[in-house]
């Protein structure tokens, strides 16, 4: 799956790694307190309204590191030198925050969006400036103690910031020093010897030595003393470079051992501002979803929804957030949705494949989930009641790591929403029955529906996209159930989706349609034009529509059957490999042969 066609994509502009995961747990636990959402939809205002200080607090942000992680690393030991910088320019970067949080309005972007669901004021950020508290003795400690430039790892002489610690100041003058002295012992032997291919050299067997060439061995004085014969040279030792072998040695050792005890000691007081630390990040991350949501917003032309807990969702031009960042601006066709507890609680939405079905009754859910996490929605206008859960059955897929078919999944999880949906939960179901026999499917999406209805316990807003347009005659018995579909034109035999949904139902599919648009030669399209009219022709025969007949009169000869129902279903039982099922896949395999069995005509 392409993860920048998703809804945290579409939203996600953070700076921060706190702010983007922030909004992704925000994504995944949507609120039902209205006052909170509320403040957040004045945070976010608050910014969108002031493109001057979104611009700002955006540079700010993008200074800001990942102050959770570092305190994570601090209190595991595993901080590096660079990293308390980066998190000493964060803490450096909280006072601007908090400038742009108290800063009067500078320019106004409200009027590009606005529409009439806004809030009169954007409300006050004191609360989130408290909340940005700076930690000067932390950002100082790091100012004083870390090098600007800090170079190789902690012990190495190169990462406590000079004058310090006057001690390890001293070992590293005391370390140079000494090792300038064995430079310069090399250049004064050359001369003092005539030896212009002696060099000092350092293993960790002989420690300090001099080297001098076969050639020259010769030449070579009397105070050297030989350590090391190799094929081409000889190492020497004399007493005035051991001695200052001793004193480097020694300095380096003192010196690693106070570095790392002095850094340990840096770190063990900035992790005593731990819990201030967190706060503040938690605070930032905050801060910048804020600022994202504001930014997509004004870039997208979103508007502030209004919130209540009444039992109504009105959306008027509403667009599919993650759609419409695909297609470009004004390229997607918006719709509006009306449910509501009372009198139009369930949405029977039928139309042609490739109309844009799913995409119209995902979009509301979305919205929806925009509005409780305290975003502005893609919409002209938006009054959404508090849901408690947002179920959604989308999508055919196996389960074969349990053994499930594509019809098996279809029906657990739509179990899962008949016993867990309430009164306030918003459900989303796209083509329920799809994965079985037409009769079957009809049967049960019928009875869904009708059980979202009429039980006392659901009762709940029901967007329900389906390719049965026999289900329309619903809005006849059921007075909760509306009927919309997906408008066409058809010119010259050619189909046109206009993606605009309006009242009433659709009669046809315009399979064939698709099919031809699919690219399915042109052999295959004719004679599925031909199949179709032998099949239209046959199931109207008695003058009545498919979905009006009774079960009895559902004989085979209404489908239509191509092939002898009974051998195909022989053949299918003889191809069973019984040994290698598990019992799972034993018990659907012989539910779907039963059912194949009890309507032999839906075997097509």
């Amino acid at each position: 799956e392409n993860k920048d066609l998703s809804l945290l994509a579409t939203l996600d502009l953070t700076r921060t790694p706190m702010g983007g995961r922030l909004l992704r747990r925000w994504l995944g636990q949507p609120l039902l307190e209205l006052d909170d959402l509320n403040r957040r939809l004045d945070s976010v205002g608050y910014f969108h309204d002031d493109g001057f200080r979104r611009s700002n607090t955006t540079a700010l942000l993008s200074h800001i590191p990942d102050m959770e992680r570092i305190l994570g690393r601090i209190n595991a030991g595993l901080v590096a030198p660079r990293e308390l910088l980066a998190l000493k320019e964060g803490l450096d970067a909280v006072p601007g925050l908090v400038e742009q949080l108290c800063a009067p309005l500078v320019g106004s972007d409200a009027e590009a969006g606005s529409g009439e669901t806004g809030s009169d004021e954007t409300g006050s950020m004191d609360w989130l400036s408290r909340e940005l508290s700076p930690i000067p003795e932390a950002a100082a400690l790091i100012e004083s103690s870390i090098a600007a430039e800090p170079s190789g790892a902690v012990g190495e002489g190169n990462v406590i910031r000079q004058g310090f610690s006057p001690e390890l100041d001293e070992l590293k003058r005391a370390s140079h020093d000494a090792r300038g002295f064995i430079a310069g012992l090399e250049q004064k032997e050359r001369e003092r010897t005539g030896l212009r291919g002696l060099k000092v050299g350092y293993n960790q067997v002989f420690g300090y030595y001099i080297e001098v060439s076969k050639a020259n061995v010769a030449q070579v004085p009397e105070e050297y003393i030989r350590r090391q014969t190799l094929v081409n040279s000889e190492r020497y030792i004399v007493p005035e470079l051991k001695e200052y072998e001793s004193l480097v040695l020694n300095a380096r050792e003192r010196l690693d051992e106070l570095e790392k005890s002095l850094y340990r000691q840096i770190c063990g007081q900035i992790s005593e501002s731990g819990s201030a630390i967190s706060r503040l990040a938690t605070a930032i991350a905050q801060l910048d979803v804020f600022v994202s949501l504001a930014e997509v917003a004004m870039r997208n032309d979103y508007v502030r929804p209004r919130l209540d807990m009444g039992g109504v969702i009105d959306i008027k031009d509403g667009r599919h957030p993650v759609v419409e960042g695909v297609l470009g601006p004004g390229d997607y066709v918006p719709n509006d949705v009306y449910l509501s507890n009372d009198d139009a609680r369930i949405i029977v939405l039928t139309g042609p494949n490739m109309a844009g079905k799913s995409t119209f009754i995902r979009q509301a859910a979305i919205i929806t989930l925009m509005a409780q996490i305290g975003s502005f929605v893609p919409a002209s206008q938006a009054v959404i009641g508090l849901v408690d859960r947002i179920f959604t059955r989308v999508g055919l897929q196996d389960d074969l790591t349990t053994g499930q078919s594509t019809f098996m999944v279809e029906m657990v999880e739509t179990a899962a929403i008949l016993n867990q949906a309430t009164p306030r939960s918003l459900v989303v179901l796209d083509e329920i029955g799809r994965g079985t026999s037409t009769y079957d499917g009809m049967s049960i999406a019928q009875s869904v529906i009708e059980h979202l209805h009429n039980d006392p316990r659901l009762g709940c807003k029901t967007l329900f996209a389906t390719h049965y347009h026999e289900l329309t005659q619903l809005a006849g018995t059921l007075p909760g159930v509306r009927n919309f579909t997906v408008a066409v034109a058809e010119e010259d035999g050619d189909v046109i989706f206009l993606h605009r949904i309006a009242p009433g139902g659709a009669d046809k599919s315009y399979g064939v349609h698709v099919a031809r648009l699919a690219g399915l030669p042109s052999g295959v399209v004719n004679r599925a034009w031909e199949v179709l009219s032998e099949l239209e022709e046959s199931n109207n025969s008695d003058g009545r529509p498919i979905g009006k007949k009774s079960r009895r009169d559902r004989t085979p000869d209404l489908q239509m059957a191509l092939f002898n129902p009974a051998q195909a279903l022989a053949d299918e039982v003889k191809a069973l490999d019984i040994p290698n099922l598990t019992p799972l896949e034993a018990i659907n395999r012989l539910y779907d042969l039963q059912q194949k069995a009890r309507n032999p005509g839906d075997n097509v």
